[in-house]
């Protein structure tokens, strides 16, 4: 009777504790994911935070006017807006373009 009482005792906090460390391990290991998703959503709110304020003081009428006047009225042309990417995958598109054609020519005046 007294072994079978301290067995089943035995038995269940043995359980215990190995259930007690499985959490532990899990929170651990979620704790530390929660940690590397805060320090990058930092850098990305620092980084955000930067290009703002860049945005904002490049372009503030006052900064364009002194860029202007810095490279006189006559020497400023416009961007050719087929020249302006909305996206890096149009930038990406348009550069395999112009390499697949530069490699055209290549190929066409070695045949030459």
């Amino acid at each position: 009777m007294f072994k079978t009482k301290l067995i089943a005792s035995l038995l269940v906090f043995l359980i215990f504790l190995i259930i007690t460390s499985i959490i532990k391990n899990k929170t651990r290991v979620i704790e530390k994911q929660i940690y590397n998703l805060k320090t990058k959503i930092f850098s990305k709110e620092k980084d955000l935070n930067e290009t703002q304020l860049d945005f904002y003081y490049l372009t503030s009428p006052k900064e364009i006017e002194n860029k202007l006047n810095i490279i006189g009225f006559n020497n400023y042309q416009p961007i050719e807006h087929s020249k302006i990417f909305y996206t890096i995958s149009d930038f990406i598109k348009m550069e395999n373009k112009i390499t697949n054609l530069r490699d055209l020519n290549e190929k066409k005046i070695e045949k030459k």
